[in-house]
């Protein structure tokens, strides 16, 4: 059967109206519905139904990328075993977090026990996925869930790449130790890829802006290993008059020749992801995110996956889809430059 890209989307078709299966495409897309960690608002374990039912609505013509659509784009149900385990665990999580820890309370120092056995059971299941879907030739995208989701999914590119960067975009820096007790915390994300991903030879953080002081310092005992592209000196040098694609060269110039992108929704100026967990006023325009991708992609460095995260819609109101619609758009774009830096996709000018 014939695929027309200007038709509306089909009832019952894939991930922005596609038809291709898993074997088909190119590009296969993982769901984790979890955020037991999630310390502030929730409603990230409904970011990729609400990113998959927006992603009806993305015209698949892009203006940056040709036709990404054509490589194949599959996404994935969601798993009922991290559905299970996230109910569970946010149960569990939530009697932590409102004593801000589990302290020597015999009754919550269990409950952090089984978070992080449960986190743990989640970061195996992303690295046998992931692991799984590139022995198959696949290049994998990680839709969550909080941010940290996609560890499982670094462990898994590191048995397959000796040495890559990670290209962080983020109003936090994530790199707090074990925050609130739990090990594997939205919070600690790129702690743990540090100290535990030792192939993680780069980390560039862009938009940072919510920070604490033990966070600084960490950052700064990783040397060279670790630069941060802060929102305060992004502003600064706008400010000075710097042009955006100068900022962009800047940012692709610290990474390698190999690349995971890690995107926190909340890397954006909140008027575009209200509803993320932890909103932080400033942060970055879509534009000035496509620009850097953009950069990352034209420079021939690869894009080896990526992951899209913190995406929450309103519980409040199910009619409102101003997250999940930005989610959507943003998760295209990650694809289509993903596909453009591997050769699978010409950039347009």
């Amino acid at each position: 059967m014939s695929f027309d890209p200007n038709a509306p989307a089909q009832p019952g078709s894939g991930v922005f109206g596609l038809p291709s299966t898993e074997a088909e495409a190119r590009v296969v897309l993982v769901p984790v519905p979890w955020e037991a960690t999630t310390s502030y608002g929730g409603g990230a374990s409904e970011g990729p139904r609400a990113i998959r039912d927006a992603s009806a609505q993305v015209d698949l013509y892009d203006l940056d990328v040709e036709k990404p659509y054509e490589a194949g784009i599959f996404m994935g149900d969601e798993p009922s075993e991290i559905r299970v385990a996230n109910e569970e665990g946010k149960a569990l999580a939530a009697k932590i977090i409102e004593k801000g820890g589990a302290g020597d309370d015999p009754e919550l120092v269990r409950a952090l026990a089984r978070v992080n056995t449960l986190s743990a059971m989640v970061n195996g299941w992303v690295k046998r996925e992931t692991l799984r879907l590139l022995g198959a030739g696949k290049l994998v995208g990680i839709v969550g869930g909080d941010h940290s989701v996609p560890f499982g999914a670094l462990v898994a590119v590191a048995v397959k790449s000796p040495s890559f960067g990670v290209l962080h975009f983020d109003a936090h820096s994530d790199t707090r130790r074990a925050y609130e007790g739990f090990e594997h915390s939205h919070a600690s994300i790129m702690f743990n890829v540090l100290e535990w991903i030792p192939q993680v030879t780069k980390l560039v953080q862009v938009g940072i802006r919510d920070v604490c002081e033990q966070e600084v310092d960490y950052c700064k005992s990783q040397g060279t290993r670790v630069r941060m592209f802060a929102d305060r000196e992004l502003v600064r040098r706008r400010h000075a008059g710097e042009p955006f694609a100068s900022v962009a060269a800047d940012i692709v110039s610290q990474l390698p020749n190999e690349v995971w992108v890690s995107f926190d929704i909340d890397g954006l100026d909140p008027r575009f992801c209200p509803h993320t967990g932890t909103p932080v006023m400033g942060g970055l325009d879509p534009g000035e995110v496509v620009a850097i991708l953009r950069e990352l992609a034209r420079s021939g460095k690869k894009i080896v996956g990526f992951d899209l995260n913190e995406v929450a819609p309103n519980l409040h109101d199910e009619h409102d889809e101003w997250d999940g619609n930005v989610g959507a758009r943003m998760l295209y774009k990650l694809v289509g430059f993903m596909l453009a830096s591997q050769g699978q996709a010409k950039l347009l000018e």
